[in-house]
């Protein structure tokens, strides 16, 4: 039986449609301050243009979308929109907001916000912009009234439904009085905020983090005994994190801790650990289009020589699963039976053997704070030296890393790092991280393949699920066999908190950092 798009829209949807998110109004008993250790720095605080997992919590905590991705296995329930409609041909996509939602400076929040909102995705081309450059036209986006809009995509979209939580909406009147130059207020919001959220900031710090105090008049009401203050704090240093967490310094931290520090925290009496199986897959991004990379023997070599078995048995302790493909084991369209590389130096040997071009040092840069990123650069350099390939490690701040990747020629030659949940579908992993529509926004590769294109162009607005399964799984097999990233781990949660904080709800698109459900135990 072939499955329709409306089909695929009424399964994500299946639980939307009908749940009302426990919508109680204000009778929170609140108090208290919650302090999460962040292991990136929170240089900028625009939704627009940051769209990453490191800075995830200015997003949902200061921000509303239409829809919200919540818990695990992921789903969306309604946020802002309390419902919605689809046209037959899959173009026309019709919202219908609340009407008690109001922005942190008591200013209601309408139509007229939304349209602003993708208008200005669309305009500035940053953070989440690739989702819908190709579906949505400046200008085409309609209001009928103050609490209706109208999406008229230009081609039917596979994802965007999917991707309509990350239309995070901004107070139009608040950015349009801080625009300079035509800027659409980016130099603003950079520091500022102008958003609907559970909570309103108080105060950011580039090099220190941000602050922010409970929004009680937010439209989702609130219950239980929610924490009136957030921070979240920049500290890089993984033992300073571990230490801040035994000592009650901190009542959170990243989940993604190597696994020795999960079990020394799992001997604290203030720490509890809540362990969930994430969709997030650690790779060694390769850039494709550089000298040496752009040779597909060359990156055979590079796959055949990284120890995937040794690396999750010492560096991670067994506590993950290999991962051979871009995207992660629980989902779909991953060709059955992708075994993908294995540990051989003399394989890697015979490809290097193939390889034309004169060999230079390559460069790895890991990401500061993130001891697995800086562990499997360490690593590769030094099984990379056993087949005559050099290598210089750099370790850098994630904002560094990030902006490098926003060029082919500014970024390194490998990054070891983790391609995370945004939305749940195939395109969030293999279609953004090898699709030449991607390069300079979503992708880690520049990869450039006509043939992946073409099954990519096709996914994107194919309204069979079926269609869509076996065009991932040939693009999926089409990067395997071109060795276009190294695919090592589909990663689990460890979520550190305090063993006074209760009601955590984690979902892989937020990765623990929604505070909006937490609550202090009394």
């Amino acid at each position: 039986m072939t499955t329709t798009r409306r089909d695929a829209l009424k399964t994500v949807l299946g639980s939307v449609a009908l749940s009302t998110v426990g919508f109680e109004g204000a009778s929170a008993q609140a108090g208290g301050k919650f302090v999460y250790a962040n292991n990136s720095p929170y240089d900028n605080l625009d939704p627009h243009t940051i769209f990453d997992t490191a800075r995830a919590a200015t997003r949902f905590n200061l921000y509303d979308g239409l829809y919200r991705w919540v818990d695990n296995p992921p789903k969306m329930i309604p946020w802002l929109a309390e419902s919605h409609t689809v046209s037959d041909d899959g173009k026309v996509y019709t919202f219908k907001l609340r009407q008690n939602a109001k922005f942190h400076d008591g200013k209601p929040l309408t139509s007229a916000d939304v349209i602003y909102s993708i208008e200005r995705i669309i305009a500035l081309k940053k953070g989440p912009a690739s989702l819908y450059l190709d579906a949505i036209k400046p200008g085409s986006t309609t209001a009928p009234d103050a609490h209706t809009v109208v999406f008229n995509l230009a081609q039917p979209s596979a994802i965007f439904l999917t991707t309509v939580p990350d239309i995070l909406v901004v107070n139009s009147a608040l950015v349009k009085a801080n625009e300079k130059d035509g800027d659409w207020g980016e130099t603003w919001l950079a520091r500022n905020e102008a958003g609907s959220g559970s909570y309103a900031l108080r105060r950011h710090d580039p090099a220190v983090g941000w602050t922010a105090r409970r929004f009680p008049e937010h439209f989702a009401g609130w219950t239980g005994q929610p924490f009136d203050d957030l921070e979240f704090r920049t500290v890089l240093e993984t033992n300073t994190r571990v230490l801040g967490l035994i000592r009650g310094d901190y009542q959170g931290a990243d989940g993604y801790l190597p696994y020795d520090q999960i079990q020394r925290l799992r001997q604290s009496p203030n720490v509890q650990i809540i362990e969930q199986e994430s969709l997030r897959v650690f790779i060694l991004a390769l850039n494709n289009s550089k000298s040496l990379m752009n040779d597909v023997h060359f990156r055979k070599a590079l796959a055949y020589a990284f120890d995937y078995d040794g690396f999750i048995a010492n560096i991670m302790k067994g506590s993950v699963s290999r991962n051979p493909g871009p995207n992660p084991n629980p989902i779909w369209g991953t060709p059955a039976g992708l075994k993908g590389y294995s540990y051989d130096l003399d394989k890697a040997r015979e490809e290097l053997k193939k390889v034309t071009q004169p060999l230079r040092p390559i460069t790895i840069n890991a990401l500061a704070g993130f001891s697995e990123s800086e562990q499997a650069a360490t690593l590769f350099q030094n099984t990379l030296r056993q087949i005559g390939v050099e290598v210089v490690v750099d370790v850098s701040p994630w904002s560094v890393v990030s902006g490098r990747m926003r060029s082919a020629q500014t970024q390194a030659d490998i990054i070891p790092l983790w391609k995370s949940t945004y939305y749940v579908d195939p395109n969030n992993w293999v279609g953004e991280l090898f699709g030449t529509r991607y390069h300079g926004t979503r992708t880690f590769s520049y990869y450039s393949n006509p043939e992946f294109d073409k099954r990519l162009d096709k996914a994107l607005v194919a309204s069979s699920q079926a269609e869509r399964q076996t065009l991932y799984e040939e693009m999926t097999q089409m990067v395997s066999d071109d060795a276009a990233g190294i695919f090592v781990y589909n990663t689990k949660w460890y979520g550190p908190y305090s063993s006074k904080v209760e009601g955590i709800r984690f979902s892989p698109v937020s990765n623990g950092q929604d505070i909006r459900w937490a609550s202090q135990k009394r």
